[in-house]
Formats: structure tokens, C-alpha cells, sequence
């Protein structure tokens, strides 16, 4: 019962420029939609910051969290062929875990997935990808994430 578990995967997207602009955030979890398969939520600002405009409760982003069959799903996608079209692509960067287990991956363009077609797609944005596991190291969640196939670069975490 000890052997660490997949619990959950959550994609996160900022989008700075929704402050000037409210309909980038409804562009944005258009794509997280049909990107996770599954309907993305708006974050909204939990402080008020005048240098940027923005104010509490603003819509500034948009997530989606998979469990389950989705996720399983989501995993194979992302290893076969979304990571594989990334641009000079030597593997993933072993460095992100938090230390308490959990592994975040950041893509640079959401272009891809297959998906998105390029040719609606307005502004190239990236997104956070984090692997939430019940293990309780980097090691034990680094070694889970090897087995189930994630392409790590060559310098070990």
C-alpha cells in the first residue's frame, strides 16, 4: 500500500493580458477545454494591485484539474504526442519537483496539442502542468514518473 499513486493532474494558465482584455480569459479555457477534455474554470485575482490594474476578483486565468480515466487520458496524450512536437526537444526538465512529491512541467506553447489549430489560435501562451502524487519524496515521485514514461533529460533530479 506504500507504492506512490498518480492523484491528480492540474493545468494551470495565466493570462497577464486578460486585465486590458476579458475575452482572453473565455479564449483561454476554451483551449484548456479542449485541451484536458473536461471544462476549465477562471482563476480570479486574490489581491488588488494598482501598478498592474488589476483588482480583487478579476478573472486572470484558467485551470482544469483531471482525475480518474481523464487524466490516465490526458498522460498518454501528453507523452506520445504532445511533448514529442515540442521544438529541440531532449526531454523534460528533471528539476521540478517542490519536495513533498509533486512534479510541475511547464510547455511554452499550447500549439502542441493537436488539438489546437494553429490557424485560430491568436496569441501563443504556455501552461503549467502539475503531477500531484502521494509520495512523499522527489526520489519516490521521480521514479513513478519514469515508470509510467514521462521523458526525462539525461541529468538525474
Amino acid at each position: 500500500m506504500q507504492v506512490p499513486k498518480l492523484v491528480k493532474i492540474s493545468i494551470n494558465r495565466g493570462v497577464g493580458a486578460a486585465v486590458a482584455d476579458k475575452k482572453l480569459v473565455d479564449v483561454s479555457i476554451d483551449e484548456l477545454s479542449t485541451i484536458a477534455g473536461q471544462k476549465a474554470v477562471a482563476t480570479k485575482a486574490k489581491l488588488s494591485i494598482s501598478n498592474f490594474k488589476l483588482r480583487e476578483g478579476m478573472p486572470i486565468g484558467a485551470k482544469v484539474t483531471l482525475r480518474g480515466e481523464r487524466m490516465y487520458e490526458f498522460l498518454d496524450r501528453l507523452m506520445t504526442v504532445a511533448l514529442p512536437r515540442v521544438r529541440d526537444f531532449k526531454g523534460i526538465n528533471s528539476k521540478g519537483f517542490d519536495g513533498r512529491g509533486n512534479y510541475t512541467l511547464g510547455v511554452q506553447e499550447q500549439i502542441i496539442f493537436p488539438e489546437i489549430s494553429i490557424d485560430k489560435v491568436n496569441r501563443i501562451t504556455g501552461m503549467n502542468i502539475t503531477f500531484v502524487t502521494t509520495a512523499d519524496t522527489d526520489e519516490e515521485c521521480y521514479a513513478l514518473l519514469k515508470e509510467f514514461g514521462l521523458p526525462f533529460s539525461n541529468k538525474n533530479a
